[in-house]
């Protein structure tokens, strides 16, 4: 925090207003369904984006990054325009122009950023940089706003300004979620339950394994994915995925003639019934036997969705190979993240085991590190 105020002195040659942190998340279960309506489960991790931010009054917008080489990138608040390209300084300049388009009168303001969040780990680091400057720019101008309506203009920042059709998860994760818990969220009517994950109490840890590879095929795949999810409701005449129950899903299956589609229709009403799975596991004690249902996740990630990669799969094949209970991948996929859920007396043996397999591989060792439920975004000075 000293770091990020002292280097904003140094940029704009004043004192800040004060500084903010907002987390990235690792996602537990539920996987490209908050787009459609569906059920989701994220924690916040510890790594955080910071902020020093202080307001300005004659509609100027400067923003600098401790993370990206480049000098302090100047704007206009009346002039910013959605998709003007602009690199990572449009996650930020993006929140700004969404406060501004619903009313809220932010008339400027100089921030300079920091994150440990790692970037291209599917962890959500654009949301974290988002959230944390909506809730400063909140705190800042006093708007009305709630944690979930910062997220929802973070979201519509990514999804109207930077051009990114995400869903609400990552910025709500990153805005809403409590240190020691999942967040259980309804992306239809955005209702939330913070269920505790206590997983030490349990002998267990949850590891993120950054295979620190991110294939190409990044926003468009995610686009088409997201296009063919709402063909699939077209053809079942249903507003969304998430009107469709389980029960009618080998029904529905049948009714559709492209298989791509079906694909991803069956991954998605699967994945919400796995969220539920897990929420009852939790609530009933039974951690240890979310494992398998994690891994079940993962294969219709990789079968339905099309969305792993080979650096994943071998990831979550040599981690239950070397006695994890479960691992998947998390996020957008195409490379990034892969969570294991293990034994604690088992997190050396699996850690070697995939140091190795990488060594086999060819690959750069894989960054690990515990997923421990954090604190969503909140003030630091």
């Amino acid at each position: 925090m000293s770091e990020v105020a002292s280097t904003f002195r140094e940029l704009y040659g004043y004192e800040p207003d004060g500084v903010w942190a907002a987390p990235g998340r690792v996602n537990l279960i539920g996987e490209y369904t908050d787009f459609n309506e569906g059920f989701v489960m994220p924690l916040a991790l510890p790594h955080t984006a910071v902020a020093a931010v202080s307001r300005r009054v004659d509609g100027v917008l400067r923003i600098h990054s401790a993370d990206v080489a480049g000098p302090v990138v100047e704007l206009r608040t009346d002039e910013l325009t959605p998709r003007s390209g602009g690199g990572w300084a449009a996650y930020p300049a993006g929140v700004v122009w969404a406060l501004r388009e619903a009313g809220h009168p932010v008339t400027g303001a100089d921030i300079h950023l920091a994150s440990t969040v790692p970037t291209g780990a599917g962890l959500s680091s654009s949301a974290a940089l988002e959230v944390v400057t909506a809730l400063a720019l909140r705190d800042l101008y006093e708007l009305p706003l709630t944690r979930a309506e910062l997220a929802s203009l973070a979201q519509r920042a990514e999804n109207a300004f930077v051009g990114v059709p995400c869903g609400i998860m990552d910025q709500t994760a990153s805005a809403c979620c409590t240190e020691g818990h999942v967040l259980h969220l309804d992306a239809r009517d955005l209702t939330q339950r913070q269920i505790p994950f206590d997983l030490p109490a349990h002998g267990l840890r949850l590891l993120v394994v950054d295979t620190r590879v991110q294939h190409a095929l990044g926003d468009g795949a995610y686009a088409e994915r997201r296009a063919g999810c709402e063909r699939g409701a077209r053809e079942l005449g249903v507003r969304t995925l998430r009107e469709l129950p389980a029960a009618r899903l080998p029904e529905a299956l049948n009714e559709l003639s492209d298989a791509t589609v079906r694909g991803y229709v069956r991954h998605v009403v699967s994945d919400n019934a796995r969220v539920t799975r897990v929420t009852e596991l939790l609530a009933a004690g039974e951690v240890r036997a979310v494992g398998p249902v994690l891994t079940e996740g993962h294969a219709s990630l990789r079968d339905d969705l099309r969305v792993s990669c080979a650096e994943l799969d071998l990831v979550v094949d040599t981690a239950v190979g070397a006695g994890a209970l479960g691992a998947r991948m998390t996020g957008g996929g195409f490379g990034g993240s892969a969570i294991v859920l293990v034994e604690e007396s088992a997190r050396g043996v699996v850690s070697k085991a995939l140091d190795s397999a990488f060594a086999s591989a060819s690959l750069a060792p894989p960054r690990l590190f515990e997923a421990t439920p954090s604190t969503g975004a909140h003030r630091l000075s």
